[in-house]
């Protein structure tokens, strides 16, 4: 399968409310959406796209958003579309300690997974290097940019365990990385033995937190912004996922995967990424019901 260049349009950049900017992926993989957020003394970047000519478009950017105000960046976890453009960064890159674990222990491995697809992924990849955060903190962290406040809050194990949302109080504005998704079956990054921190009982329960805080505006990592609705919508859809896995625990794993995929295609027949229903399967399936 050919996979398009994941190529990030700056020029399509949107405003979402005052100084805060989303460059929206218009639905291509391996593109998220990215941020960028101003205060009065500095511009915070939400992600970076995969690979160095992505990142170097987007904080050109940013550059000329800020207006000589400071650029920083940050990442809602350390996949490479999400955090591997970030060396090209010449600036500070803060990111909680969770995610700057995952890059050290698991970043030269997905660099290598990426590359190995070939094509405009891997020459997306020429040049990068696995990101290494200027700052790490532990717990909320809270960014004065001036006269606006953003902050920084690992959420728990879910789809990686260093995801981060970043939220815009001010604007009620909330960054979810790949926690939520519009369009599309939920990312489970379920690779064994190398990569098993997705957790899908744990997903539902930061989704159940994420929605609880009633969000205005919801950037989800892929897919098309919108409101609370976007969060409810993956949440329903790993409780679909959970419920129709459980109750076929007893057959074998094959029998599951092609019968849960049946029934969710069947009822999400627009959304793409089927691939992702069966490393979905095979997660809930290494979780014990309650």
């Amino acid at each position: 399968m050919t996979i398009p260049d994941p190529a990030v349009d700056v020029s399509g950049a949107v405003d979402l409310a005052p100084d805060l900017l989303v460059v929206p992926n218009h639905h291509v993989g391996l593109v998220p959406n990215i941020g960028i957020i101003g205060g009065t003394e500095a511009v915070l970047v939400v992600d970076t796209g995969l690979g160095p000519e992505n990142a170097r478009a987007v904080f050109a950017l940013a550059d000329e958003v800020a207006r000589g105000r400071r650029v920083l960046l940050t990442t809602t976890h350390f996949h490479p579309e999400h955090a591997f453009g970030a060396a090209a960064f010449d600036g500070t890159y803060v990111v909680g300690r969770a995610q700057a674990d995952d890059l050290r222990r698991k970043g030269s491995g997905y660099l290598e997974m990426f590359r190995g697809f070939g094509g405009a992924v891997a020459d997306r990849l020429s040049g990068a290097e696995v990101p290494v955060p200027d700052v790490v903190f532990d717990g909320e962290h809270v960014l004065d940019l001036g006269g606006r406040t953003v902050v920084l809050r690992p959420t728990g194990r879910g789809h990686t365990l260093g995801d981060q949302v970043v939220e815009v109080p001010d604007a009620g504005v909330l960054f979810t990385g790949d926690l939520a998704e519009t369009g599309q079956f939920a990312i489970f990054p379920w690779f064994p033995p190398h990569d098993t921190d997705v957790s899908g009982l744990a997903w539902i329960a930061v989704l159940d937190r994420l929605i609880a805080s009633s969000p205005r505006v919801v950037v989800p990592g892929h897919g098309s912004v919108g409101g609370i609705g976007v969060l409810e919508g993956v949440r329903d859809y790993l409780r679909e996922l959970r419920d129709e896995t459980w109750r076929r625990r007893d057959s074998a794993v094959a029998d599951i995967v092609a019968e849960v995929r049946a029934v969710l295609v069947a009822r999400h027949p627009e959304w793409v990424g089927q691939e992702w229903i069966e490393p979905g399967v095979a997660c809930l399936c290494s979780e014990s019901a309650p």
